[in-house]
């Protein structure tokens, strides 16, 4: 084979891993945010990252988009594993157009949004986007159309998982809330409808994006994600975590993993755990710490209505969901309760007399 066209394809793929140019790179990694594909990397098993459509470009010419081609169009596609079971992936990339989604975009995650349910394994979303591509109008907007739908068909067959870096906005938060699972960042990712300008502009107040769509919000006030982390670094393992609770499909069941605790074993701290009387409150996640294998329990939920718990244990290495009720949270002895109860009746008479 001719040497040149081996080399002009080794560029082509170094073009493509690129992004959106070194500057726009560093400006990147200067807010403390990685690249699309080195989230990839972060997430999958070493070497197991299976890209396809790299070379595929925009076909936009309006607006001076024409001028603005860059290889892959702002976000990467592939396959690849996680504990060594498949897994399909899309990242977008904010370096390119700030990861704003055009028709090709769409085509692209469609494209293994329905190989992940043809094969049967969990779509994962590394989302960092501001919407739709403006300069493609509805073309982009029919390409969230798209996605949408594939969310809805995908729903209860694979598992839909989602994770938010950047402030996303519009059709970009629209997909993720349509899966099953959300993981945010602190501090850098949101996710709102429309931003703070855009609200002030309509409505006449002042609003940050933290109050807006932070992860804090979203985690202890909406309910719209199920996770927050620190660090990029603590999102992706926490995703990794996730995957190994779960089945790759509504056909199989979930892995299981080897226990290293004794299945006979006796928790004596039990015995003292729950008082004697029952208007005590008292912690149910010790309950659950001290029953089931490792002292493993990952938690869904952990900031939002924590009157309830939810999460995945194992009991002896098979993957089990847990409901408890949480007394130590809002909990009252009935004295104090029937006095506000009074308290709110007399209030409710005089407001209406």
């Amino acid at each position: 084979m001719d040497n040149s066209k081996l080399q002009k394809l080794v560029d082509k793929r170094a073009q493509a891993m690129a992004g959106g140019g070194e500057k726009a790179v560093e400006k990147h990694h200067a807010k403390g945010s990685y690249t699309a594909r080195e989230r990839i990397n972060m997430l999958l098993d070493e070497g197991s990252f299976e890209e396809v459509d790299m070379f595929l470009t925009h076909r936009c010419t309006d607006f001076g988009m024409d001028k603005k081609v860059f290889l892959g169009d702002g976000v990467a596609v592939g396959s690849g594993t996680i504990d060594g079971r498949l897994v399909y992936v899309f990242a977008q990339d904010a370096t390119v157009i700030g990861g704003s989604l055009s028709e090709t975009m769409a085509q692209k995650i469609c494209k293994v949004m329905d190989m992940a349910m043809k094969m049967g394994a969990p779509i994962i979303g590394l989302n960092d986007s501001g919407g739709a591509r403006i300069q493609e109008g509805a073309c982009a907007l029919a390409g969230y159309a798209e996605i949408f739908e594939r969310n809805i068909l995908a729903s209860g067959v694979v598992p839909q998982i989602s994770v938010i870096f950047g402030p996303c906005a519009g059709g970009a938060v629209y997909s993720p809330a349509l899966t099953d699972f959300i993981m945010m960042t602190e501090q850098n990712s949101y996710m709102f409808i429309t931003g703070p300008k855009v609200v002030k502009s309509v409505t006449g107040e002042d609003v940050t994006v933290e109050q807006l769509g932070g992860a804090r919000v979203h985690a202890t006030k909406s309910g719209v994600t199920h996770f927050v982390a620190a660090t990029e670094e603590e999102a992706m393992q926490e995703i990794r975590r996730l995957i190994s609770f779960i089945p790759q499909n509504n056909m199989e069941e979930a892995p299981v993993k080897e226990c290293k605790d004794d299945p006979a074993r006796i928790e004596d701290a039990l015995n003292s755990m729950v008082p004697d009387d029952p208007n005590k409150p008292y912690d149910m996640k010790n309950i659950i710490y001290s029953i089931v294998d490792d002292g493993d329990f990952m938690e869904v939920h952990k900031d939002y209505a924590k009157n309830v718990i939810c999460g995945f244990a194992r009991f002896n290495g098979r993957s089990t969901g847990i409901i408890a009720n949480q007394p130590n949270w809002l909990a009252m002895y009935p004295d104090s309760f029937a006095e506000q109860v009074r308290s709110m009746q007399v209030s409710l008479i005089t407001a209406l007399s």
